[in-house]
């Protein structure tokens, strides 16, 4: 191998890190509350949508605020928290009750 097929290799293919700066504390911070919204929204259309919801809304918010490198599924969590407590009200506006029931 010559010295012209190394710098044509890319750097995954070499094993070295790509360039760029290193993401900072703060901003994978921002990436773990994007995802735990996203799947907080995601659970809460099943079950425990009234706790699920807004907690989905306001880590969604923090993350989106907080520059995180994976804006849409922050916003795919605060859109899944806004349907837990849509789905929520339907509920209580359709049969007076504040959960799921089977049968």
């Amino acid at each position: 191998m010559n010295a012209t097929d190394t710098e044509l290799r890319s750097p995954a293919a070499t094993g070295t890190p790509a360039p760029g700066p290193a993401p900072t504390a703060a901003v994978r911070q921002a990436d773990g509350m994007a995802v735990a919204s996203f799947v907080f929204g995601l659970i809460g259309l099943l079950a425990m949508n009234l706790l699920l919801g807004p907690a989905s809304i306001v880590l969604a918010a923090l993350a989106l605020r907080r520059g995180t490198s994976r804006p849409g599924r922050a916003r795919l969590g605060l859109a899944l928290g806004v349907a837990d407590l849509v789905v929520l009200a339907c509920l209580v506006s359709a049969d007076q009750t504040w959960s799921w029931s089977i049968g």
